[in-house]
């Protein structure tokens, strides 16, 4: 879509999507998302004869946002992408491109906040406990390479479960990143920040089996923690595709993939007594408003545990 857009347009949003990328050093997704958004932004705009960014008018900003709404597009979708609308106008305004900001007055519908699938201890426990079984059984069976992907999808499920980091995150580590003196992992998060995650005894456990095991895999994946079948520095779909087919070993367990386990592991935190401004800090969030959602999950199982338990509920 991009490549069908007048000059101006394109030349717009190819320095935004560079400003995105090297100045506010977003991910790829995260600047490929932005640049969806407003490929469409232009593509409406140009079919009302907006040729020229710089030329945008709130109303144009409206019928755009309507035109979404009439596709059926969720509550949520439309705030996402007001809100990349409004981030759009504002650099070209700071950067000469415009001379006033109309995405400034341009409102958008309060996305509703659905709370995050969680798994209980119990799942927990038997998730952990089937991916060590099968440890176990791929031992007898005599095929290296077999045990080696038991053994790191054990240590996978582990590190996700006891830092509630991003899939992103975990594929991106590196062996110098893990300190295992100190129980903690150096992680490059959103934005390019890093912070530094605890993460106890069975996951450092898990992790000395996998390493052991790593050249297994025929590495050829430099220095990254976790490699793929084929030695190569490990792909999050590889991890999405593992821990959906872990879960399928726990009975009545929901399927919820590895940022199910951050979330999961985000609640846990808070219901054993951990402060939220803890946890936003191991979770990497930029805003507590993001991490007060697991207050929610929380409150919604005690409200749930009342409901059931209080003879006048």
């Amino acid at each position: 879509m991009s490549g069908d857009h007048p000059v101006a347009w394109a030349d717009a949003l190819e320095a935004y999507e560079r400003h995105l990328a090297a100045e506010r050093g977003l991910s790829d997704h995260t600047v490929r998302a932005y640049r969806g958004d407003l490929d469409q932004l232009a593509a409406h705009a140009v079919a009302r004869r907006v040729t020229d960014p710089g030329a945008l008018g709130l109303a144009d900003l409206r019928s755009f946002l309507a035109a979404q709404q009439v596709r059926g597009r969720s509550r949520s979708t439309l705030a996402r992408r007001a809100a990349a609308v409004r981030r759009f106008t504002a650099w070209m305004v700071r950067t000469g491109r415009a001379d006033a900001d109309p995405g400034a007055h341009l409102a958008s519908p309060r996305r509703h906040r659905e709370l995050p699938g969680v798994l209980k201890d119990g799942d927990v426990r038997a998730l952990l406990d089937a991916a060590a079984r099968r440890c176990e059984d791929e031992e007898t069976g005599g095929d290296p390479a077999a045990r080696a992907v038991a053994v790191r999808d054990l240590a996978i499920l582990e590190l996700l479960y006891a830092t509630g980091i991003r899939v992103a995150e975990l594929c991106s580590l590196d062996v110098d990143d893990l300190d295992r003196q100190r129980g903690v992992v150096r992680v490059l998060g959103k934005g390019a920040k890093e912070r530094s995650v605890p993460f106890g005894a069975p996951a450092a456990h898990a992790l000395d089996r996998w390493l052991a095991c790593r050249p297994d895999l025929a590495v050829h994946g430099g220095p990254a923690v976790f490699v793929g079948r084929r030695g190569g520095r490990i792909d999050p779909r590889t991890v999405r595709r593992t821990v959906h087919a872990r879960l399928e070993d726990v009975d009545g367990a929901p399927d919820l993939g590895p940022h199910g386990l951050r979330h999961t592991a985000a609640t846990h935190l808070l219901e054993g007594g951990a402060d939220l401004r803890s946890v936003q800090e191991l979770l990497g969030h930029a805003s507590l408003a993001t991490t007060q959602v697991y207050t929610h999950v929380s409150s919604e199982r005690l409200r749930a545990a009342y409901r059931l338990a209080h003879p006048r509920a």
